[in-house]
Parts: structure tokens; C-alpha cells; sequence
């Protein structure tokens, strides 16, 4: 029955959709928007590289489910459609998670060149004001 399952699973789309808007997107100085598209945008832009891997259900499910939370938390590619409120508080979230949290460990796992070096982490500090 199980793999009857993951066969039927496979009809089931799990499509990420990618609408880009330039104009919209943030504005950062060029190092710090390299960092964001290296590290953050997988999850939190509507400019998400697909693996191979994201038309295998389950694992497609899951990465759906970890790009859609992203998006809702945090995207870059909508920024300018935040109000100062939402961005100042979103930039105080973008300090604290930089040095806690994000990138997440299930991600850098398979992508090593998403993991944020003391120095990044501390420009992408720095560039929030929020020190």
C-alpha cells in the first residue's frame, strides 16, 4: 500500500510559482543582495531556483510547505509593497535571524554555499541599523 501511496503522490503538483516584479524587489547595497539571493532567496523571494528534486512527492510537498512559511514571513521580492512600519519591523527580524536561525540547517545541509560567515552576517547586520 505504501508505495501504491508515493505512486499516486506523484500525480499530486506541488508547483512553486515564481512571479517576478523587479521593481518591487529590495534595495540593497550589492554585497548584501548578493548574500539574500545566495542564502535567502530559495524560501523567501519569488525567485526560487527548483531542484530536481521538487517534482519527487514527498519531498516536493515539503519544499512547498518550507518556500510558502518563507514567503509569508519574509519576501524579498515584494519589499517595496511593505509600509515603513512592516519593514522596520522586518528588518529588526532580519538581525535576529541572521544570527540565530536563518539560513535553516535543513537547508544548508544541501546547499553549503547558503551558510553565512561571521562577516556577512555581521554586514547584514549591520545594513538593518538595528545594532
Amino acid at each position: 500500500y505504501i508505495t501504491f501511496f508515493i505512486i499516486v503522490l506523484q500525480f499530486v503538483p506541488a508547483n512553486i510559482e515564481n512571479k517576478q516584479n523587479n521593481s518591487l524587489e529590495i534595495k540593497a547595497p550589492k554585497k548584501v543582495l548578493e548574500i539574500f539571493k545566495r542564502s535567502c532567496y530559495d524560501c523567501h523571494s519569488n525567485q526560487v531556483k527548483i531542484p530536481w528534486y521538487q517534482s519527487i512527492a514527498p519531498i516536493s510537498f515539503y519544499i512547498k510547505r518550507h518556500v510558502d512559511l518563507g514567503r509569508a514571513w519574509l519576501n524579498f521580492s515584494i519589499w517595496e509593497t511593505y509600509d515603513k512600519k512592516k519593514k522596520d519591523k522586518k528588518l529588526e527580524e532580519i538581525f535576529k535571524a541572521v544570527y540565530k536561525a536563518m539560513p535553516l540547517q535543513s537547508y544548508t545541509l544541501i546547499h553549503k554555499d547558503a551558510i553565512l560567515t561571521k562577516d556577512e552576517i555581521k554586514l547584514i547586520r549591520d545594513w538593518t541599523g538595528k545594532a
